[in-house]
């Protein structure tokens, strides 16, 4: 017992100095790599407040020094910044809600109601995911033309209300972590599998809800291609394409450059604030639906 205490005595700080060893490493490591992600972001939002004569300084100067707002009062003159962020949130907020309902109620009928062929569809629903966009895109196009939904909204919306393959996928593996009491119990006491659905699994479900509703706003909000191609009048473009139409009308000038990243920040705000308060629910519904195979 001696020896063996001795022993405990002379090992157990080494351990205690390598473990806290490879945690400072592994701090510093990850510190490091959060600095390198958030540079960018930090160095974009300083060349918005600074004057043009301060952008291309050497050595470089974080802070502004003296602060230069009228960047952003000459995005404003530009171009019809609000207007085009006022697009991209009815684009977005209609698709959120069109890809939560569609996928949920798709995943609930995979996940919990019994018909047949339904691990068959399943399948070719998934075997939907290996088309890849651009087989589609012409035919797509054709179709919204023949609508007449070319420069509008609508195609840039209508789509999500039918649902995402993957989408539907997330949330059934998460339906399929609900215990199926619950449906028993409700079933007991009269209720259709509507009432389930709605009352019960939408309840339980907010944090894959939310996982999809920040997957779907971050497509739906930095989408450049989609109106890119469906939108030709300035006054119907979303942010993104209004960036890159005031990146073309600016030009890359000394003296735009503030402007430009003035927008480009503008339009990453919204982003950055959903995720900042969605984070929770979206790692937890990612976690989830990991767990049930």
């Amino acid at each position: 017992m001696t020896s063996s205490q001795g022993a405990q005595e002379i090992w157990h700080p080494r351990l205690h100095v390598g473990r806290f060893v490879r945690q400072g490493l592994l701090h510093a490591v990850l510190g490091a790599n959060a600095i390198l992600m958030i540079f960018p972001l930090l160095w974009m939002i300083s060349t918005s407040l600074k004057a043009p004569s301060k952008q291309y300084l050497w050595p470089p100067q974080l802070i502004p020094n003296p602060l230069y707002p009228e960047n952003y009062v000459n995005l404003f003159a530009l171009a019809p910044m609000g207007k085009y962020m006022l697009n991209s949130t009815k684009i977005t907020v209609l698709s959120m809600i069109g890809v939560i309902l569609s996928s949920s109620l798709a995943a609930f009928a995979f996940a919990r109601m019994r018909f047949r062929g339904r691990d068959v569809f399943f399948s070719i629903l998934l075997a939907t995911m290996m088309l890849p966009g651009a087989v589609t895109l012409v035919p797509t196009f054709v179709i919204m033309r023949l609508l007449g939904w070319v420069d509008t909204h609508a195609p840039l919306i209508i789509p999500s209300f039918f649902g995402s393959a993957f989408y539907v996928f997330l949330i059934r593996q998460y339906f399929l972590s609900i215990p199926q009491d619950f449906v028993d119990a409700a079933q007991i006491d009269g209720a259709d599998f509507f009432t389930i659905y709605w009352r019960i699994f939408l309840p339980l479900s907010r944090p894959i809800l939310t996982t999809v509703a920040v997957l779907t706003f971050l497509g739906s909000w930095n989408d450049l291609f989609g109106p890119l191609i469906y939108l030709n009048t300035q006054e119907k473009m979303t942010v993104q394409l209004g960036l890159a139409y005031l990146r073309g009308r600016a030009g890359t000038g000394v003296e735009q450059f503030g402007t430009i990243m003035a927008g480009a920040f503008l339009g990453l705000v919204p982003t950055l604030v959903l995720y900042f308060f969605g984070q929770k629910y979206f790692v937890q519904g990612l976690a989830r639906s990991a767990l049930k195979g």
